[in-house]
């Protein structure tokens, strides 16, 4: 192969090259599909459901009732946030409070089983799956740092007949 020839493979290459790392790229610091597993935020979110995960929105911050991506041992689990660092929460008799404010959880499919007062570090949140009887979340796995939320998500992208935001 002469160098002509050699030069025109590479200017053919070029192109794909870039795609495949600006796709890289996208996927690494933007956003990322992620899927749904188990009935933890039924009926917001349905096991199986393709939603995309906003990695640059942990930018803007993370707000009370935000649907967040944590990565929890080696697995990511789509919780929503209830309770902000340096807050406090409890459930007392199937209530919410915040701060012992009684706050209105218009989320929770199901009761809460009550636990006593929890303090959250300047850099903690307090996550928890809208089906609260089947979801493994900061109740049982502790309060999580800002560094274990891996993203914020709440669009879905499959099944298409779900497509959009979500509350």
């Amino acid at each position: 192969m002469n160098k002509k020839d050699l030069l025109i493979k590479v200017k053919e290459t070029v192109p794909y090259i870039l795609i495949v790392l600006v796709v890289v790229l996208i996927r690494t610091y933007l956003f990322t599909p992620i899927k749904v597993n188990g009935t933890s935020m039924y009926p917001t979110l349905e096991n199986g459901y393709f939603m995309i995960l906003n990695k640059i929105g942990l930018k803007k911050g993370i707000n009370r009732w935000d649907i967040v991506v944590v990565k929890e041992d080696n697995r990511y689990i789509i919780k929503r946030v209830i309770a902000l660092p340096g807050e406090s929460v409890a459930y007392i008799d199937g209530k919410l409070y915040i701060n012992k404010r009684l706050v209105e959880d218009k989320y929770s499919l199901s009761e809460t089983s009550d636990f006593n007062e929890i303090y959250l570090k300047s850099n903690e949140y307090f996550v928890m799956g809208d089906n609260r009887s089947v979801s493994a979340d900061s109740r049982i796995i502790g309060p999580v740092s800002k560094d274990e939320i891996y993203g914020k998500t709440n669009l879905i992208i499959f099944p298409f007949s779900k497509i959009g935001n979500v509350e």
